[in-house]
């Protein structure tokens, strides 16, 4: 699925480009693309960085997933 968004989203690019542009629908369905695409790729890296495991100078080894990936962020 991951692959017919992005060449999606490259189409929709590519015409935007072009003299005719893209119909207000065609900017409202790569805007709602780039979304899902941006959220996928964040997921992912969130994924990945739960998963990452520390041996700390103890020997202890602690898992950052456990150790920060449910904290809520706070804003500043």
């Amino acid at each position: 699925m991951i692959e017919d968004t992005i060449r999606r989203i490259n189409e929709l690019y590519h015409k935007s480009k072009t003299p005719e542009g893209l119909t207000p629908e065609e900017k409202d369905e790569q805007a709602r693309l780039r979304g899902e695409y941006i959220a996928s790729v964040r997921n992912n890296l969130k994924s990945q960085l739960n998963n990452i495991d520390v041996k700390n100078a103890d020997g202890t080894i602690e898992n950052l997933g456990e150790k920060y990936g449910n904290k809520k962020r706070t804003s500043h």
